[in-house]
């Protein structure tokens, strides 16, 4: 699935970008941000208006706006969680 597909809240790792899809200034801003390949990350929040955009994912313990396009060239996986006992 793509990272725009990913339901809220539920953590993920970034498996693939296809970096060909994204503008190199803007892909050179992402992986700045440590949106690359292995990264964990999570969709806090997707905006209301027609399109969806911005997404607000959570990388770390940061938040980063991302438009839909960005996140629709992210392949993730869910990461499963492991609670502490």
């Amino acid at each position: 699935m793509t990272l725009d597909e990913l339901p809220l809240g539920t953590p993920a790792r970034i498996m693939s970008v296809d970096w060909d899809a994204l503008v190199p200034e803007e892909a050179q801003r992402l992986r700045a941000l440590g949106i690359d390949e292995g990264a964990r990350v999570s969709l806090a929040y997707r905006g209301v208006f027609l399109t969806r955009d911005p997404l607000a994912v959570e990388i770390g313990r940061m938040t980063v706006a991302l438009r839909r396009a960005h996140a629709r060239a992210m392949t993730v996986n869910r990461v499963e969680e492991s609670i502490p006992a």
